[in-house]
């Protein structure tokens, strides 16, 4: 099992990042399926404000810089989910040039 971690930012709007927690209280199905035709075995998000934290854990075989982009053009509906949810989105400041979710390097596990 490999565990990342990445954060983003939502746009500073009341009203964005509602509609991000109401659209995250019922995910459609087709982008659960595709999020776990790719490896994804586990997803998290946490929100303080308009940041937010992702952890996910993957199978072994997992890529993130070749899966991801296959799980967006999976299905229709998948692609209309993330363009929907990018519109809610900005990268942090920390955010490598063209990365739109920062990933985050791992400091400190307890075990």
């Amino acid at each position: 099992m490999k565990v990342y971690g990445q954060t983003i930012n939502l746009k500073d709007d009341p009203e964005i990042i509602r509609r991000y927690v109401e659209y995250h209280r019922a995910v459609w199905p087709e982008v659960e399926r595709g999020l776990k035709s790719i490896g994804i075995r586990r997803m998290l998000i946490w929100m303080l404000g308009r940041r937010l934290f992702m952890m996910i854990e993957t199978d072994d075989g997992f890529d993130p810089d070749r899966d991801f982009p296959r799980y967006e053009k999976s299905d229709p509906r998948v692609e209309e989910w993330q363009a929907l949810m990018a519109s809610y989105q900005e990268p942090v400041a920390d955010a490598p040039p063209g990365a739109w979710w920062a990933r985050m390097q791992l400091v400190y596990s307890l075990s």
